[in-house]
């Protein structure tokens, strides 16, 4: 088992046990204790758990709980480059939709910023950033205001949303799993992205490595969607076969 797979399987066990033990993992691979060690360094650094005396709990679910910055902050390194990967598929005089996000916000951060663009979003964070670009049309959509994540939603902003057409949605998730689909922490924020996909002629999801085998509280929509799935990871074997039969592209940032 090489070092990826152990690091895989360390994931389903906190995901599973909510903790692990350097001890038992080290007798578990039959590996030294010194290496299981750097495996939970490298984990943490990518926001996958928290380093406790002896081994290792999950960081996934005090996520949810963390306000906008505290979430730009995790994992950032990995979101950074799903964002410089999707900022290469941008072309110019393209409508683009994000929803809120702060993976969707790192690859705005990453648009050529001499292309004429219409940016179509119901993230605060984006469209004040956006603005600043005078070759940027940008359009945030009105509504109700979520100020712990800096997102509009409602009816409103859904009502607004039909009136659009984009080529390209750069859609944020919080989980994907092949049965269950794409889904969300929050239902307001499911019904933007639903009248998102509608309104769009290609789904770009952008999801790190963390976002995988979850199943968020609330469904956007199941996994044949998207068009295009762009992630940090290497997916397990029957993951990615599964979606190149649904003809999902995979990139890899």
């Amino acid at each position: 088992m090489v070092a990826a797979d152990r690091k895989k399987y360390i994931s389903e066990l906190l995901e599973k046990n909510g903790s692990v033990r350097v001890s038992e993992l080290s007798q578990m691979f039959n590996i030294s204790e010194v290496t299981v060690r750097n495996y939970l360094t490298d984990m943490e650094s990518m926001g996958l758990l928290t380093r406790t005396h002896g081994g290792a709990i999950s960081s996934y679910k005090p996520y949810c709980s963390m306000n906008f910055n505290q979430r730009l902050e995790t994992n950032h390194y990995a979101k950074d480059q799903i964002g410089k990967k999707i900022a290469e598929m941008i072309e110019p005089n393209d409508t683009i939709m994000l929803n809120s996000g702060t993976t969707t916000l790192l690859a705005f951060r990453h648009f050529p910023k001499d292309y004429n663009l219409n940016i179509v979003t119901n993230s605060i964070a984006i469209a004040l950033e956006a603005s600043i670009n005078s070759n940027f049309n940008v359009i945030l959509v009105g509504g109700s205001i979520n100020t712990k994540y800096q997102y509009t939603y409602g009816s409103d902003a859904v009502a607004q949303l039909k009136n659009y057409h984009a080529d390209k949605l750069v859609l944020s998730v919080d989980g994907i799993d092949l049965k269950s689909g794409f889904s969300t922490y929050y239902n307001k924020e499911a019904s933007i992205d639903k009248v998102m996909l509608e309104q769009s002629d290609i789904c770009l999801v952008a999801a790190d490595e963390t976002k995988f085998r979850r199943n968020a509280f609330t469904k956007v929509c199941d996994i044949d969607k998207s068009d295009y799935i762009i992630t940090d990871c290497e997916l397990i074997p029957d993951e990615a076969s599964h979606l190149f039969d649904l003809g999902i592209n995979i990139i890899n940032a």
